[in-house]
C-alpha cells in the first residue's frame, strides 16, 4: 500500500459483536436506572382489597388538631399551608400501610398483571386546600397512595362504599361508629403508649373473636345469664356457625391473598400472617369458633384461647401491625404493651361500655 492511500475497511473479527453486546447492556441498564422510576398502577377497585385510612390514623397531627379545636377552621387551614412542606410525622396506620405496600410487592413479583392487590385510599373531611401537605407527606414516605377523598368538612363515610371499601380506619370513633352502622367494616385507631419495632416483610394482623370476626350473640348470652350458662349454649350449639361480625370480610380478603401466595408453594414464606386472640377458652367453647371459621372456608394461622387472661402480654410477643378487639379494655391493655389496637365498636358490649380512668384509651391525634 501506497503512503496515503486510503485503507480498505476491515471486516470485524470473530467475537466482535459478542463484545460489545455486554458494553451495550451495561450502558443501557446505567441510563435506565437514571430515568424516573415509574410507579405501578393503581388496581381497579372492584379487584383490590380497598383500604380506606383517615389523614390523623395516617399521620400524627396532634398540634394541627389543637389548632382546629381552639382557633377554628380559617387558622388551621392557615397553620396548614404556611407548613406544607413539612412532612407529618408517622401516625399509628402507618406501620400497617408499608405493610400492606410490601405484600403488594410481593404480589407483584408473582402475578405481573394481576389487580389483587391492596390498594390504599387517603379519606379525610379536611378542606383540599391541605391536599397538598398530604401529598408531600406522602411522597416524602414513598408512600404508594393514589386516591384521595377530601370532603371540606362533610362526612367521607357516604363515599366509601364507592371505593369498595373492606376496611376504614379513623381516629374518629363518630365517624368508624357511621361507618358500622352503614355496613362497612372499620375500626378506631390507637397509638400505642410505646413505639415497638414490627415486621418489614410480613404483614401480621390479629383479631378478637366475638363482635369482631363473628357475631356478638354469645357475649349476649353471657351478659344475660353469665359463664356457666354460655358454657352450656356453646356446647350445645357447637356443629352450629356462629353469625358473621363486622371483620368478617376483610379475614376474608386477606385470606383470598394468602392463597396466591399457597398456589406458588409459599404458604411458610407468605408475607400475610393471622391470629385469633380471644376471650374464649379452648375446651369449653373453643370449638365453635373454629367450626364456624372451618365452615366459611377460612383460617388464621394461629389461634390463641386466653380463657378470660389479658391480652395484651400475648400481643407484645405477636407484635402485629394491628390488633381489632370490640372491648375498649383489651384496647387499652395492648396499647400498654406497644400494639396499635383498633376498636370495633360493635355488639352488646357498646351499650353499656365503661372504661375505668387507669385503662381509658387515648385515640390517635
Amino acid at each position: 500500500m501506497e503512503p496515503g492511500e486510503p485503507r480498505e475497511p476491515r471486516e470485524p473479527g470473530p467475537g466482535a459483536e459478542t463484545a460489545a453486546a455486554p458494553q451495550w447492556e451495561e450502558a443501557k441498564t446505567f441510563y435506565d436506572n437514571l430515568a424516573p422510576q415509574k410507579k405501578p398502577k393503581s388496581p381497579k377497585p372492584q379487584n383490590a382489597v380497598t383500604i380506606a385510612v383517615s389523614s390523623r390514623a395516617l399521620f400524627r397531627m396532634d398540634e394541627e388538631q389543637r389548632i382546629y379545636t381552639e382557633q377554628g377552621v380559617e387558622e388551621y387551614v392557615r397553620y396548614q399551608l404556611e407548613h406544607e412542606n413539612e412532612p407529618f410525622s408517622p401516625g399509628p396506620a402507618f406501620p400497617f400501610v408499608k405493610a400492606l405496600e410490601a405484600v403488594n410487592r410481593r404480589l407483584r413479583e408473582l402475578y405481573p398483571e394481576s389487580e389483587d392487590l391492596f390498594d390504599i385510599v387517603l379519606v379525610t373531611n379536611n378542606h383540599a386546600q391541605v391536599g397538598v401537605r398530604l401529598i408531600n407527606s406522602i411522597n416524602h414516605y414513598d408512600l404508594f397512595i393514589e386516591r384521595f377523598c377530601m370532603t371540606g368538612g362533610n362526612s367521607p363515610i357516604c363515599y366509601l362504599k364507592a371505593y369498595h371499601t373492606n376496611l376504614y380506619l379513623s381516629a374518629d370513633a363518630e365517624k368508624v361508629q357511621e361507618a358500622i352502622d352503614e355496613g362497612i367494616a372499620a375500626a378506631t385507631i390507637f397509638s400505642p403508649s410505646r413505639d415497638v419495632a414490627v415486621s418489614q416483610s410480613q404483614l401480621r394482623v390479629a383479631f378478637d373473636g366475638d363482635a369482631v370476626l363473628f357475631s356478638d350473640e354469645s357475649e349476649r348470652i353471657v351478659k344475660a345469664h353469665g359463664l356457666d350458662r354460655f358454657f352450656e349454649h356453646e356446647k350445645a350449639h357447637e356443629n352450629k356457625p356462629l353469625a358473621q361480625g363486622p371483620l368478617k370480610g376483610f379475614l376474608e380478603a386477606l385470606g383470598r391473598l394468602q392463597k396466591k401466595f399457597y398456589s406458588k408453594g409459599l404458604r411458610l414464606e407468605c408475607p400475610i400472617r393471622t391470629y385469633l386472640v380471644t376471650a374464649r377458652s379452648a375446651a369449653s367453647s373453643g370449638a365453635r369458633a373454629l367450626k364456624t371459621l372451618r365452615s366459611w372456608g377460612l383460617e388464621t394461622d394461629e389461634a390463641l384461647f386466653l380463657a378470660g387472661a389479658p391480652k395484651g402480654p400475648l400481643l407484645e410477643k405477636i407484635r402485629p401491625h394491628i390488633f381489632f378487639d370490640d372491648q375498649m379494655f383489651h384496647v387499652a391493655g395492648a396499647q400498654e404493651m406497644g400494639t396499635v389496637a383498633a376498636h370495633v365498636p360493635y355488639g352488646v358490649a357498646q351499650t353499656s361500655r365503661r372504661t375505668s380512668p387507669t385503662k381509658q384509651a387515648a385515640p390517635a391525634q
